[in-house]
């Protein structure tokens, strides 16, 4: 039975060590059978993706929405902070005059 609609017989563009790779840097842990269908998955967005850069697109200006927005925000203006010893005294681990956090991937 194939269970994906979209890809017949077409080997998928992603394989499963870059499936791993990218799982890894976000941080998932996926079983066998989920490796192979973001394999399938990942590879269906890029045949989209493929798609799309064919079209003729001379003379379309670029956008980062489909409609237009507005900033619904107050205008930001600079005014006095907090003193920074008062901030750090809440901070759970404070060092050289700042937050220390934990290093990602540890």
């Amino acid at each position: 039975m194939n269970t994906n609609r979209t890809r017949t017989n077409i080997p998928p563009v992603i394989d499963r060590e870059q499936v791993l790779h990218v799982a890894h840097l976000a941080r998932l842990c996926l079983a066998d059978d989920e490796i192979d269908t973001m394999s399938r998955e990942l590879s269906s967005v890029l045949d989209h993706i493929e798609k799309i850069s064919e079209l003729d697109l001379d003379g379309v200006p670029p956008t980062s929405h489909v409609v237009e927005i507005e900033n619904v925000l107050r205008p930001d203006e600079p005014r006095p902070s907090w003193p920074r010893d008062r901030v750090l005294a809440a901070a759970p681990d404070a060092a050289a005059g700042g937050f220390r956090v934990p290093t990602p991937g540890r």
